[in-house]
């Protein structure tokens, strides 16, 4: 298990992280969410040692993550935003290199750089430089480095960022199968239809808070599993109901364009953060104000 127990964390007087606090269990695929700027990076540097958070701990099994805990440390596996390879060495020269500096033996190590190479479809080039590899291609060399020296949790910042739809979807299979096979994951993201797609538990971000916390269905179903989307002349709103039914009811009333569809995370996301609009009302007449 890995834990964020009031964990707050500033540069100067911007406050990245402010007292949080959550739990992934093991064997968990938890996505946290939010815009850019909302601390979900540096809640993961503040997890690697690269940051040191200014209060609050985190650990993992109950051991505090510091600078000097090597065998936590070894626990994780990170794949962050930006390339780490090394883009003059092979593929299968940038694994060995990670194996080298986990002291991993060097029969043992040339072992497990094949197999992740075999698992990731990557074997046919593994001799090829990583720096002609495409985005989607070098993202995957990226997870499977991460893996090289058998870590339990995998660690990864907005993973997919920048590819295309297919190749977002190659990224995603080999995730499912990694958490299939026991692995914990915690993944940062903004693609909200990723989070959807693979987390059993998302948390939202916002200005380095945590807002909520749960399963992507049970998120939906607390904001109201419809939503009538309509411009109203100054932005496009949404407005969530129960049902099908009392959507379409309450749409009769508009009296101007309308969609009225089943409720996704992005829905929810934009409601609890109120980046895209300032005040997005609800279908108990209530209304939640930007920077309330």
């Amino acid at each position: 298990m890995i834990s964020y127990k009031n964990v707050t964390k500033k540069y100067g007087t911007l406050i990245a992280v402010s007292d949080f606090t959550l739990e992934i269990e093991r064997g968990g695929f938890f996505g946290l969410l939010g815009p850019n700027g909302a601390g979900k990076t540096t809640l993961l540097r503040m997890a690697t040692t690269l940051a040191a958070p200014d209060s609050g701990v985190i650990s993992i099994d109950g051991e505090p993550v510091g600078r000097n805990s090597t065998v936590a440390k070894r626990r994780l596996g990170v794949v962050p935003q930006y390339s780490n390879l090394e883009g003059e060495l092979s593929a299968l020269q940038n694994l060995e290199y990670h194996g080298r500096l986990y002291a991993i033996p060097s029969a043992s190590m040339r072992a497990r750089a094949a197999e992740l190479l075999e698992f990731a479809g990557l074997a046919d080039r593994k001799n090829d430089k990583a720096k002609t590899f495409s985005g989607g291609m070098q993202r995957k060399l990226m997870i499977v480095k991460a893996l090289m020296h058998e870590p339990d949790i995998l660690l990864l910042d907005e993973t997919t960022v920048g590819l295309d739809a297919a190749w977002r979807r190659r990224i995603w299979d080999l995730l499912r199968e990694l958490h299939g096979q026991g692995l914990t994951i915690l993944l940062t993201t903004h693609y909200l239809e990723e989070a959807q797609a693979l987390c059993s538990l998302v948390g939202v971000i916002d200005r380095g808070r945590l807002k909520l916390t749960g399963s992507p269905r049970s998120l939906i179903s607390g904001a109201g599993e419809f939503v009538i989307e309509y411009y109203d002349g100054i932005r496009t709103a949404q407005r969530f109901f129960n049902s099908r039914s009392e959507a379409l009811a309450e749409a009769a009333k508009l009296g101007r364009e309308f969609k009225v569809r089943e409720a996704s995370l992005e829905d929810v996301f934009i409601k609890l953060t109120q980046k895209h609009t300032d005040n997005l009302e609800r279908s108990d007449g209530l209304s939640v104000k930007a920077g309330a």
